[in-house]
């Protein structure tokens, strides 16, 4: 049994979501920072899944005895290639606000059809165990990109990603609702179960 899970990342807003989704678990979810490691990792992986290895990996060689898991996620649209992809968060530099990233991706679909804007969020979270196994699962929410920037939830691209079922952005919808149907979200559910299986929890 082990007592605490080390999320390798440094987003607050990421980390409110997380346990938000993991609450159930009753065990401490420490960020890297909380669990006391600043660490610059370079995700140089062509894929989400590549990256979140290569930083859940990072951090577990320092926590050997922790369980680590690290995410990778992103925003992909098929009218521009899958773009952002995994170059979502260093879209237009890692220091440019997501309010201006959100304005040149609705500047690039100009004038394209609401069919041809479909889009998806990808999450893919890598855990490594203190026996030295790892697993990565995936999760998606399939979407499109609208029109313009639109609600106050959520952080990132959210407030581009239109949602049709439910007839607005995830920034529109509240965190309970987003958790549920959320790539992170459907990617944490299944981590869990892994951990389960593994009888971790």
């Amino acid at each position: 049994m082990n007592s605490r899970i080390i999320f390798a990342t440094g987003n607050e807003n990421k980390m409110k979501e997380i346990r938000m989704i993991l609450q159930h678990l009753n065990m401490p979810i420490l960020s890297m920072k909380e669990a006391g490691i600043e660490l610059d990792i370079e995700e140089d992986g062509s894929t989400f899944e590549e990256n979140a290895l290569i930083k859940a990996r990072a951090i577990a060689k320092l926590l050997p005895n922790d369980i680590v898991l690290a995410d990778d996620s992103g925003l992909e649209i098929d009218y521009l290639n899958k773009e952002p992809g995994i170059y979502s968060a260093r879209y237009a530099g890692v220091d440019t606000s997501y309010d201006i990233k959100n304005q040149m991706l609705l500047d690039r679909l100009e004038g394209v059809e609401e069919e041809k804007r479909t889009a998806r969020f990808v999450c893919a979270i890598a855990a490594v165990f203190p026996d030295g196994t790892e697993e990565t699962v995936r999760g998606t929410i399939e979407g499109r990109i609208g029109d313009k920037i639109v609600g106050e939830n959520g952080f990132g691209y959210d407030p581009i990603f239109y949602v049709p079922e439910y007839g607005c952005t995830t920034a529109e919808m509240d965190p309970v609702q987003k958790n549920a149907l959320s790539h992170r979200g459907n990617a944490l559910r299944k981590i869990c179960e892994v951990m389960k299986a593994k009888e971790e929890l």
